[in-house]
């Protein structure tokens, strides 16, 4: 089954429709659809792999710890979060329940694949100058499957365009890759606040490419 997003809709429209969608398996243990957030005016759009528990109670992106953690980076880098729009390459949480609380599993190829409409759809209207990939599934989603974060995150590299889109002067945007939040708080405590600097160095990379 493949997603059904509706043309001519709008974000707010793309978000009711979503809440609906029935694109793989993973809508029905879901307490629901996490869809993306911020102003259709975002001129960066940060991607993470799939919402939380936190934040499949409450149906929003990045509110749980991660979510703190990355406000507070993008703080200290000099990026205001109310003008960012922040999203999940899925839209439904997986997880495996436990007595005592849900756990989180990578989602499959198949359930990026499914989700992919959505996110095509969101950066499409929003058409943002700078996509930044939080963790691996969004990198391998967006920038190609052999990427590597350790390997290459912090560059910013050309968004693909198609014909039309150079025909008509479409100016370039780009893609960026940085561990996701949720990768600094799993790093060790002694080795954590290099991780953080690190994630803060990169995302200046992109508010100076705003600037």
């Amino acid at each position: 089954m493949t997603a059904d997003v509706p043309d001519g809709v709008g974000l707010s429209g793309l978000h009711d429709a979503a809440s609906g969608c029935r694109g793989c398996e993973l809508w029905e243990p879901a307490t629901q659809t996490v869809f993306g957030s911020g102003p259709e005016t975002a001129r960066i759009v940060f991607v993470g792999e799939q919402p939380g528990d936190q934040e499949d109670r409450r149906g929003e992106p990045f509110v749980g710890p991660a979510g703190r953690l990355l406000d507070r980076a993008l703080a200290d880098a000099g990026i205001d979060r109310a003008d960012t729009y922040v999203t999940n390459a899925v839209k439904h949480f997986r997880f495996r329940p436990t007595p005592k609380r849900r756990l989180h599993v990578s989602p499959g190829n198949e359930h990026i694949a499914a989700c992919r409409p959505w996110l095509d759809a969101e950066l499409a209207l929003l058409a943002p100058e700078i996509v930044v990939c939080l963790g691996a599934v969004a990198a391998r989603a967006l920038i190609a499957p052999s990427f590597r974060i350790t390997k290459d995150r912090g560059q910013l590299l050309p968004r693909p365009m198609t014909p039309e889109q150079e025909d008509a002067g479409v100016q370039q945007s780009w893609l960026m890759a940085t561990l996701h939040p949720s990768a600094i708080l799993r790093t060790p405590e002694e080795e954590r606040a290099t991780a953080y600097d690190a994630v803060v160095a990169d995302l200046r990379v992109a508010a100076s490419a705003l600037a």
